[in-house]
């Protein structure tokens, strides 16, 4: 049995060095022929194996010239399996230990067509197991990898007894394939960013330019085209080796590769990331990704999101809310930490770049005109009114489209903990708008009340409240109860429902039912998992009744659209009483509406004139 000698090779052709950091075997192969490539060296799977022989090893991590090999799963259960069999083997048999070493998958293959010990040992150290789903071991030697200055690692080969069903190039010139399994209702979406495509020589510029940015950093740095250009033999590497760099030491790494696909809204890294492959929503779909970030990335995006935000986070600040741009596109970020999590975890949102308007909605499908034009007037003359939904209905792109309805002559002010509405744009269409930043933790900002007391400060005017969820809620009912000056008072909250929404504000947020009463309307988003998709849901008017209240429906889903309940037509709705002007009455408040739908219905009409009508889906 040969010794087992950890910090050098024990195979006569390979020259890794291995060391045991924690659950991690990293072996380091600089100076091997094999590179520490496991599925093509025999020799460096030998001295993997024999450095695992008895260890708490969970992942096996090889490095050569800034590539880094990662094995997890499957295929370092193989590698482990392999270690303690080798080691109890040999005593019975010195070949197959040997065989062990070098060819698991042989090795295993032959103990379990033997009886007696060799083929009880291959089953008590679990090497039958971990190598019955594999005809070689080059098969079961599948690894993640990338640059070492990669935050993330990703799995070369195509998900075994999957079906290729699409494939197409972004504009990072990352591949994306999309693979079904029988059996798995998961999707595989299948990255690979540029870089996988590397040769030996460009990873060498690769690292010299990294080098020289890391060097230069002590100088004032320098830029990544520029490192590259420097270290690169030729325009063409240059070009490719200052692109890669700038993504990683720029930007968030394969996470723009990820958002480059605009069919792409969500991804979803769950603690703790190294075990764990990222997940995306791509058109609509949950799939399962080939790629995992490192622990090290997952602190870097950490320490990046907190210099960007201003924000604490840490284990006595364990939640994170920020935004980033990623690969052009305004990203929603969400993080968590320990104690309240296993280790760092994150989920980022794209946000739609177009400012959407309700006729956008209207031209789209998703919402009437009956249902734009009410919401167009009731926003026009001063209306309070929240946007309730699930998780991605899109309650920010619809209260971004009401801003739109607020007269030109009203100044906004807009309340958020982190920017989402188009406070830029309207800025851009001569509107008077000022956006107040709320406190999440540490940074310029003030809090929710503070800010109130500064809106009515810069003047009357309309306010819009991004996301009411704690003591937001106390700062949109006061504004409510003393009429927001003289515009609209607009806000989002999670629910499923108008009911949902009382029982949300009364019950979790202290907010009286006197002051829930001066609500005007509640618009209910549908889930985006609903039959029919996103859309209208409901639209409710509150009605108070001293120390309760009741939900009158105005417009309630019908299939794929909301439909009238009759409530406006016969005369009874008191939200439309509400918004007459001193002198005018519920039949000509409700004949602006008709017109304000009809303007919606014509705009509908010219827009298809001559051609299709479009089928793109929105988020309203």
């Amino acid at each position: 049995m040969r010794e087992l000698l950890f910090g050098s090779s024990t195979a006569a052709d390979c020259r890794c060095e291995t060391a045991i950091e924690g659950e991690r075997l990293v072996v380091t192969a600089e100076d091997c022929p094999g590179g520490g490539d496991l599925a093509a060296s025999a020799d460096c799977r030998a001295t993997v194996v024999d450095s695992l022989s008895s260890t708490g090893v969970e992942t096996i991590v090889t490095e050569q010239a800034g590539q880094e090999r990662v094995y997890v799963g499957r295929a370092a259960a193989v590698l482990i399996a392999a270690g303690r069999f080798a080691t109890r083997v040999a005593s019975l048999d010195e070949r197959l230990a040997e065989c062990a070493r070098r060819d698991p998958v042989a090795a295993a293959t032959e103990a379990v067509g033997r009886a007696g010990p060799v083929a009880d040992l291959a089953a008590e150290t679990g090497l039958a197991v971990a190598t019955e789903a594999f005809d070689t071991s080059e098969q079961a030697m599948t690894a993640y990898t990338g640059p070492t200055i990669s935050d993330a690692r990703v799995g070369v080969a195509p998900p075994a007894d999957a079906a290729l069903r699409d494939q197409r190039t972004l504009r990072t010139e990352a591949l994306v394939r999309r693979y079904d399994r029988p059996g798995d209702h998961l999707p595989v979406y299948h990255i690979e960013p540029r870089e996988q495509r590397f040769d030996a020589a460009m990873m060498e510029s690769l690292v010299a330019a990294y080098e020289r940015m890391a060097n230069a950093a002590v100088d004032g740095g320098c830029h990544a085209y520029d490192a590259a250009d420097a270290a690169a033999d030729d325009s063409t590497t240059a070009t490719a080796v200052g692109a890669v760099l700038e993504k990683h030491t720029g930007g968030l790494g394969v996470l723009e590769d990820i958002f480059a696909d605009e069919r792409v809204s969500d991804v979803f890294a769950t603690a703790p990331v190294s075990d764990t492959r990222l997940r995306v929503h791509c058109d609509g779909e949950t799939m399962r990704t080939n790629v995992r970030m490192t622990p090290s990335g997952a602190n870097a995006l950490a320490s990046t999101f907190r210099r960007s935000s201003g924000r604490a986070f840490s284990r006595a600040n364990p939640t994170l809310d920020a935004t980033a741009t990623v690969a052009d596109r305004q990203i929603r970020v969400a993080g968590v930490n320990e104690p309240v999590s296993d280790g760092l975890a994150f989920a980022f949102r794209a946000h739609d770049s177009d400012v959407w308007q309700l006729a956008d909605f209207v031209d789209n499908g998703t919402m009437p005109a009956a249902v734009a034009g009410l919401l167009s007037v009731a926003t026009e003359r001063g209306g309070a009114c929240l946007i309730a939904g699930p998780r991605g209905a899109g309650k920010t792109t619809t209260l971004g489209a009401l801003l739109w309805e607020i007269p030109r002559e009203v100044r906004t002010v807009l309340i958020e903990d982190t920017p989402e509405l188009p406070a830029s744009s309207l800025r851009d269409d001569s509107r008077d708008v000022q956006a107040l930043r709320t406190a999440r933790g540490e940074g310029p900002s003030v809090d929710a009340t503070e800010a109130l007391r500064t809106a009515l400060r810069l003047g009357e005017g309309a306010l819009a409240v991004g996301e009411v969820r704690g003591e937001e809620a106390g700062v949109l009912y006061e504004a409510m109860r003393v009429g927001g000056g003289d515009g609209a008072v607009l806000g989002t909250i999670h629910g499923n429902g108008p009911e949902a929404v009382r029982e949300r504000l009364v019950s979790d947020l202290d907010v009286t039912v006197q002051s829930f009463a001066t609500t005007d309307l509640v618009v209910t988003l549908a889930s985006p998992t609903s039959e029919h998709g996103r859309g209208i849901a409901s639209i409710a008017e509150i009605v108070s009744h001293g120390d309760d209240v009741s939900f009158e429906l105005l417009y309630e889903r019908d299939g794929s659209t909301a439909a009238a309940t009759g409530r406006l037509e016969r005369g009874s709705s008191r939200l439309v009483e509400s918004l007459a002007a001193p002198g005018e009455s519920y039949a000509e408040v409700l004949e602006t509406i008709e017109a304000r739908s009809e303007q919606f219905e014509e705009s509908l009409a010219v827009q298809t004139r001559g051609s299709e009508a479009p089928t793109d889906e929105v988020q309203p």
